[in-house]
């Protein structure tokens, strides 16, 4: 790699960051591919939006109920 790296104008470890990813997408590597690790990222993101609501979500829910048990208890 150094050899062709020369060649090319660059260092052997910006070939390596980009001969590994491209061995992976053409199944020449284990590991996943950048089309799965972009899901991967995407699904990540989207737990962590999902776990922030159903946070809010729990937080309100347990504000109304305490408002409705005031209310309630209030002649």
């Amino acid at each position: 790699m150094s050899s062709i790296a020369g060649k090319i104008g660059c260092t052997a470890e910006t070939l390596r960051k980009w001969v590994r990813p491209a061995e992976r997408d053409a199944g020449q590597r284990p590991g996943a591919t950048s089309e799965e690790r972009d899901r991967i990222k995407a699904l990540e993101r989207q737990v962590g939006e999902l776990r922030q609501t159903n946070e809010i979500l729990r937080k309100a829910s347990a504000y109304c109920a305490m408002a409705e048990l005031d209310r309630r208890a209030k002649p």
